[in-house]
């Protein structure tokens, strides 16, 4: 054997490290054995150095015992000697396992847990929850509530709730709504009061309906007006989707009233002043009532009718022209009490027109014939005005008792902020216009001006400014009264 061969072998021999080759020498081999070769001692032991030389110089590998030479063959220790011990060990902790997991579903999933009901002990498994502690135990034969209508009438004697539930004890204990049983699990010591079930309401549909609103009217004054603008309201009905009842369930929103106010006009300061006023006109007799004015420096308020004021736009034209005022007695002088919801609102909006048409100024002041404006009018017609004027004084020229007497009756009830009423349409109104003169120097003398009934609200300061000035606007939110 060559020694580059011998070194290639030996090499392979001691890469060999577990388990280690026995090497058995030839001279101890059994009897009948060939004897061992000289110079084999020497070539083991080169053979020895150059192993160790390799191992210092190449990676170790293990090769099969099969590829080994016959004198280097070597017996192997196997690892599955101890295999046996180790399935033991590994059956054992799986058992273990086995029982600490049937242990803790039990603790955690299937155990019972004791809770108090109307004083007494329950047990429930753990994590029930109240709707299956009820379902468990016939709900502690408490009684159904029933079902009502939405007007009051029992339609079915069980239709209610199954029971009431009180969760807790003492300060802590708090009712729990019947839509929370299936959700709200018990535990360990929780207390519950099982009590009968409420009575329901069957289901109902919930409209609002407007309410209009109501009216309350002042007495007292000459002057009416809105003093306060009416809200709408809101009301609640129910309709019940079994029984079909309908039931008023009251205000959602309380409607807020319009309210007309009513009071005298009380000029302020140490000077008096009175407003004349003339009713029916334009006539024959308005330019000589103009004239007279004009003459004595007084100013009037002039309620013309709309049907007049056509025949005679001139005649309007110049009540403005002359510094005075122009408001509207209505189209045809009729009762306004006595006619239905769209005439009284003809009658009022056609007389506005016909005096603007005349005039160029469109009034919003009224005074309704025989002074009758009742809350019925008010509620009707109250977005078209600014006020409605009655009188403090009646001269009752229309009874043509006599200038004198005309003059006398004015004169003696005057006072600071009153209204006197005249004519100057609707018959002979001769008398009115000689009783005119004595009458506004009368006053005069007794230091009382002469002036318009807007002048003598500005004067009276207390007075809204849109009524004063005969610009009111209905406000968008407000409504009119039902009345």
């Amino acid at each position: 054997m060559k020694t580059n061969n011998q070194g290639r072998y030996s090499a392979k021999a001691c890469r060999v490290s577990t388990p280690r080759a026995t090497v058995t020498p030839r001279s101890s081999a059994a009897p009948g054995a060939a004897a061992p070769r000289q110079g084999s001692a020497p070539r083991l032991a080169a053979t020895r150095s150059a192993c160790t030389r390799a191992e210092a110089a190449r990676p170790a590998t293990v090769q099969p015992a099969s590829s080994y030479p016959r004198h280097i063959r070597f017996t192997q220790t196997s690892a599955v000697a101890g295999s046996a011990p180790l399935k033991a060990v590994l059956a054992a902790f799986a058992g273990v396992a086995l029982l600490a997991g049937l242990a803790y579903g039990y603790f955690t999933f299937w155990r019972s847990v004791p809770v108090m009901v109307n004083g007494e002990e329950v047990r429930a498994r753990i994590h029930s929850s109240v709707e299956d502690v009820l379902k468990g135990n016939n709900y502690f034969d408490v009684k159904l509530g029933r079902l009502f209508s939405v007007g009051g009438n029992v339609l079915k004697e069980d239709g209610g709730e199954r029971c009431s539930v009180t969760l807790g004890e003492g300060e802590r204990a708090a009712p729990l709504e019947p839509s929370k049983f299936a959700e709200t699990e018990v535990a360990e010591g929780d207390v519950l009061a099982v009590s009968d079930g409420v009575d329901v309401t069957e289901p109902y549909v919930e409209a609002a309906e407007p309410i209009a609103p109501g009216l309350q009217m002042e007495a007292g004054g000459a002057i009416q007006y809105v003093k306060q603008w009416g809200r709408a309201g809101k009301q609640g009905v129910w309709t019940g989707e079994q029984s079909g009842e309908v039931v008023d369930k009251g205000f959602i929103e309380e409607p807020q009233d319009l309210i007309i106010g009513s009071k005298n006009a009380q000029p302020s300061g140490s000077k008096k002043y009175m407003a004349l006023t003339f009713d029916d006109g334009p006539s024959q007799y308005t330019q000589a009532i103009l004239d007279i004015l004009a003459q004595k420096g007084a100013k009037a308020t002039f309620f013309n009718l709309g049907t007049s004021a056509g025949g005679s736009p001139a005649l309007v034209k110049a009540v403005v022209d002359g510094g005075h005022e122009l408001a509207s007695h209505t189209n045809a002088h009729k009762n306004l009490s006595t006619v239905g919801a769209d005439e009284l609102r003809a009658e009022i909006s056609t007389a506005f027109d016909a005096l603007q048409n005349a005039s160029g100024v469109r009034p919003q002041m009224i005074r309704a014939p025989y002074g009758a404006f009742t809350a019925t009018e008010w509620a009707g017609s109250g977005d078209l005005v600014s006020c409605n004027v009655l009188w403090n004084i009646d001269a009752l020229d229309w009874k043509l008792p006599g200038p004198g007497v005309i003059t006398e009756t004015v004169l003696k009830k005057a006072f600071n902020g009153a209204i006197a009423l005249m004519h100057d349409g609707g018959g002979n109104r001769q008398q009115n216009i000689e009783a005119l003169p004595g009458i506004i120097d009368g006053l005069h003398d007794a230091g009382c001006g002469l002036v318009t009934v807007s002048e003598l609200m500005r004067l009276d300061g207390t007075f809204p400014e849109d009524v004063v000035k005969g610009t009111v606007k209905m406000p968008e939110d407000a409504a009119m009264s039902a009345v």
